[in-house]
């Protein structure tokens, strides 16, 4: 399994105003119906290859 930080240094791109709520930010992936942080774009680059696991998120 791919560790988040194996993928580089977070990437929080800035998409015009904020959500109003935080649950906004976060989208399931149709492939392995992990959640996704729409702010952190090495997850969203990850989720994009329709055949990738799932992420392991550093604790």
């Amino acid at each position: 399994m791919t560790k988040l930080s194996e993928l580089g240094p977070p990437n929080l791109g800035r998409r015009g105003r904020e959500p109003a709520a935080e649950l906004d930010h976060f989208y399931v992936c149709r492939n392995c119906g992990q959640l996704v942080d729409r702010r952190d774009l090495r997850q969203v680059i990850w989720h994009q290859n329709p055949e990738h696991e799932r992420l392991e998120f550093d604790s």
